[in-house]
């Protein structure tokens, strides 16, 4: 039996914050169809499909471009304040989390086992 690599210790919180962008985003759909009079079919598949990615991507974070797929997604989330305007400030903020992941993903990746 071969011993398997140290996982991203980030992992876990890169995951948390896509899980739970997933719910937010999803829950726009409702707003943007309700509020807002957007099509249906619209809302939903841009706000449908972004979820559905934010869950993919959070099954997907061990491999190293997951990261940057995330970022990318973090652009796109934020975009979809077209549709629904709050979506810009909830995606600064879950933009601002991503960072901090990262950011926290090379603090604890460059520090020295004792």
């Amino acid at each position: 039996m071969g011993t398997r690599p140290a996982a991203n210790p980030a992992r876990r919180l890169f995951a948390t914050v896509l899980a739970c962008e997933a719910i937010v985003v999803a829950l726009a759909i409702p707003v943007a169809v309700s509020v807002l009079d957007v099509d249906g079919a619209t809302a939903g598949g841009v706000c449908g499909g972004l979820a559905v990615l934010c869950l993919v991507l959070a099954g997907l974070l061990r491999f190293p471009w997951a990261i940057t797929a995330g970022t990318v997604l973090q652009v796109l989330i934020i975009a979809t304040g077209f549709i629904v305007p709050a979506m810009f400030f909830l995606g600064v903020v879950f933009g601002a989390l991503w960072g901090t992941a990262i950011w926290l993903g090379h603090k604890v990746g460059g520090a020295q086992p004792r």
